[in-house]
């Protein structure tokens, strides 16, 4: 559950030349504000493509923060020196775009599952832990037509066309520059663009404002580590999709068992590869890409990213089936055939479409891609003649 506790909107308009610093907060008894609020920052909280920072030792920003959250300095009051900040910032670009600061505290509660057999001990785990968060949103304007109401000078009605320049991004809308401080640990996660600042490239929020480092997101740690593995198994002569899916099924395992899991690339080859010279170039590989001894990936990105693998043929054919069915030759099963191509076996899919049914009782249709094409009476399909993947 989210909860707004604090929220205040700053506004840099550069065509106009005025940036107005608000010295009261929004009005969060607003069903309309506060759902604006509350949609934007559940839309970046916990985004896959956030990049990760830790404060550095000498961020002026970080003590400022600190002595927010142990109430030694006030909301409106941070989020003005936050405002002046940027606007100051974004002044010295040579095309600067209207912007509006959004300052939000807020709360998310988590549940937490107990596994004690003492009563007020399981009541206690299921209470849920609160964690506290402070972010700061950019959200760019944009230029929009919208009619306007006259009225001539015979006062009968005259509508016109008028181009407004301060609409705010929908709460739909991705927002490309952000940041969200967890207050018990201090971390950072953020997205950001390069601007160009007074004739320099810079990184506003974490090389500016924050002064913090900046670390792969989890999407981008699993990409790499996924192209890792492809190109090893290609090097060693090793089926590569089987590789592939068994890397995407180890970090979807790993992540599931928390919200957050460190993965080793040592530990994942072990499991992935059964040769030591492969494993061994795995490691290799990953050093050589600056890929840390251990990486942490969220529960969301895994899932997302790895509970699905496709494969695509050098004929244009996609086959997108569930990564831990890649091991299973119940389900789907691959051999080399002697003319050096590669055939792909599927089997019983009548019996994965009943239980995915099952699961999803909803669902009227199954949406399986590849087995459209096939013979709905058969048991089993077998395809030929597939070189890439």
């Amino acid at each position: 559950m989210l909860r707004i506790n604090h929220a205040i909107l700053h506004v840099f308009d550069f065509t106009s030349c005025v940036n107005v610093f608000s010295q009261g907060e929004l009005d969060l008894e607003s069903r309309l504000i506060k759902g604006y609020v509350t949609k934007h920052v559940k839309k970046v909280f916990g985004n896959i493509d956030n990049k990760r920072g830790e404060f550095a030792p000498d961020s002026m920003f970080a003590p400022e923060l600190q002595a927010y959250f142990a109430g030694q300095r006030d909301f409106i009051g941070l989020s003005v020196q936050i405002a002046e900040f940027i606007a100051s910032e974004l002044g010295r670009m040579s095309k600067s775009e209207s912007t509006d600061l959004l300052v939000v505290d807020f709360e998310e509660e988590e549940q937490l599952q107990g596994g004690s057999s003492d009563d007020d001990a399981v009541e206690a785990s299921f209470e849920g832990r609160v964690n506290r968060y402070f972010g700061i949103f950019l959200l760019e304007s944009r230029q929009a037509f919208m009619h306007s109401v006259a009225y001539g000078e015979d006062g009968q009605p005259c509508n016109e066309i008028e181009r407004h320049h301060a609409i705010l991004p929908n709460p739909s809308q991705k927002i490309s520059s952000f940041a969200v401080i967890n207050m018990r640990s201090m971390e950072v996660a953020f997205q950001d663009k390069k601007r160009v600042i007074a004739g320099e490239e810079r990184w506003l929020i974490p090389d500016g404002l924050l002064q913090c480092s900046m670390q792969a997101s989890s999407k981008e740690v699993i990409d790499e580590i996924s192209r890792i593995v492809e190109e090893v198994a290609t090097e060693y002569g090793a089926d590569p999709v089987v590789a592939l899916s068994k890397a995407k099924a180890y970090v979807c395992d790993a992540a599931d068992e928390r919200e957050e899991a460190d993965i080793a690339p040592f530990d994942l080859a072990q499991e992935v590869f059964d040769d030591e010279p492969i494993r061994e170039r795995f490691v290799e590989c990953a050093v050589e890409e600056n890929i840390p001894e251990r990486v942490r990936v969220e529960k969301k990105a895994a899932e997302r990213v790895t509970r699905n693998h496709k494969i695509r043929t050098d004929t244009g054919i996609e086959i997108t089936f569930p990564s831990e069915y890649a091991n299973n030759p119940d389900f789907i099963e691959f051999a080399s055939t002697p003319n050096g191509l590669i055939s792909i076996e599927l089997k019983n899919y009548w019996a994965y479409r009943k239980s995915t049914l099952i699961k999803n009782k909803k669902s009227t249709k199954e949406k399986v891609r590849p087995l459209s094409l096939m013979n709905k009476r058969a048991d089993s399909t077998r395809l030929l003649g597939f070189t890439q993947f």
